[in-house]
């Protein structure tokens, strides 16, 4: 059985968790102080995955930049990809938070959405 060490990013407690893995399964966690992080060692051990935020430029807007962010989670692997793919995006203001910025950003079948509104010029 190996054991690995995580530190849970769930709540600001960061609580040091133990999973114990024997082969690709979770056979226990340990050090967590609640049920969430129990459910992210199992699931980072797994699944891992992470909501990726960023910014994009803003053209004819009151900010040239607008925060955004991925509606959910996407594989870990997938986040640099995410990131590259925003390298050239540019929208025209005005924005709306929750405006679809990129759809199937970087093949993950999740959207990226505008975290903030930009008012036109």
């Amino acid at each position: 059985m190996e054991e690995k060490n995580l530190i849970c990013i769930n709540c600001p407690l960061g609580c040091m968790l133990t999973a114990a893995v024997e082969g690709e399964a979770v056979v226990s966690v340990t050090g967590n102080t609640c049920k969430r992080g129990e459910d992210y060692a199992r699931k980072e051990m797994t699944n891992p995955t992470r909501i990726v935020t960023s910014t994009v430029r803003v053209s004819e807007g009151y900010e040239k930049m607008v925060p955004v962010k991925t509606r959910e989670d996407i594989p870990k692997g997938k986040v640099l990809e995410c990131v590259r793919a925003l390298k050239d995006v540019e929208v025209k203001a005005p924005v709306h938070m929750g405006d679809v910025i990129a759809e199937n950003i970087a093949g993950t079948g999740v959207d990226l959405i505008a975290a903030k509104e930009v008012r036109k010029i």
